[in-house]
């Protein structure tokens, strides 16, 4: 009987002796202390929050804005979508928009740096997706410094958004074999996009300018510059996926005076291609939901 106890015994015994010589060396203190300080360190996730219909959120970004701290958003995220995030939810918006920055990037890194290190779990939403034109990579290299978990959601991009609720194909086999994305860019000679290859490319791939709309006349004029066909259909989407989304279609050569004729405020998508001839008759009012009942 005691020889058995002493077999079952033995391992306990050992085990007390071992944590014994271990708080004695000081080490589970160091244990201790090493996880009441991460404790004090938050989490981040940036979070792509789509092109505007809050039905486009992903189940992971959803679930986040339910569990947030506190939620950083930017101009581009729709109110249907902040409707989401529950009332106890903080909220800080962070925009920043041509022509009038609210808050400087800088300072975007250094409040989601600040939260971090408070220990708060927080949602940074940006319109779209995170990894297209979105500035992530300064913000995660200012959460990696500073030691402060971070993780990234993707959402829908306003391209493909906005060609699904417009009808407007991004890719066709009979006209457009890929797609090229890019922003408008004037001021500095080296981050301008190749005009000669889009202009020549224009004939079987699709170009979608980001945050075009008010150097629409200039992308214009480069792009006849650099010889595309001045008949080459184009299309400018104004707050894709939302309410009140408008389609204005013209040719590169008249469709920046079309815009100027048109309310339109933006955000926009400029789409240069065939595809716009491809346009489907898609039935929008199938789409159409009212958010006021998703408000918790």
């Amino acid at each position: 009987m005691n020889l058995l106890f002493d077999k079952i015994a033995a391992p306990f015994v050992q085990g007390a002796l071992r944590l014994q010589s271990m708080f004695s060396a000081g080490y589970l203190s160091k244990v201790i202390d090493k996880t009441e300080v991460s404790a004090r360190i938050g989490e981040v996730f940036i979070v792509g929050a789509g092109p505007g219909d809050a039905e486009l959120l992903t189940m992971k970004a959803y679930r986040l804005l339910q569990t947030a701290d506190v939620v950083l958003f930017d101009w581009l995220v729709d109110e249907s979508v902040l409707n989401c995030i529950p009332r106890h939810v903080a909220r800080e918006f962070v925009g920043k928009r041509c022509g009038q920055h609210s808050m400087p990037q800088e300072k975007i890194c250094e409040r989601l740096v600040s939260l971090g290190l408070e220990g708060k779990r927080v949602v940074r939403l940006k319109g779209g997706d995170p990894a297209i034109f979105a500035r992530t990579s300064e913000e995660t290299t200012a959460l990696q410094k500073a030691g402060i978990p971070f993780a990234i959601v993707p959402g829908i991009t306003a391209a493909s958004g906005a060609s699904a609720y417009t009808g407007i194909p991004l890719t066709d086999r009979r006209c457009a074999k890929s797609v090229r994305l890019i922003t408008a860019q004037f001021e500095n000679p080296k981050k301008q996009a190749d005009w000669s290859a889009i202009a020549k490319s224009s004939v079987h791939e699709t170009t979608v300018v980001y945050m075009g709309l008010k150097k629409l006349k200039q992308l214009s004029e480069k792009l006849m510059d650099a010889g595309i066909d001045t008949s080459i259909p184009v299309a400018v989407i104004d707050n894709a996926c939302c309410n009140d989304q408008q389609v204005i279609t013209g040719s590169i050569s008249d469709i920046s005076e079309r815009v100027a004729l048109a309310t339109i405020k933006g955000p926009a998508l400029v789409v240069i291609g065939q595809v716009v001839a491809c346009r489907q008759a898609v039935s929008i009012d199938l789409l159409d939901y009212s958010y006021e009942k998703c408000t918790l």
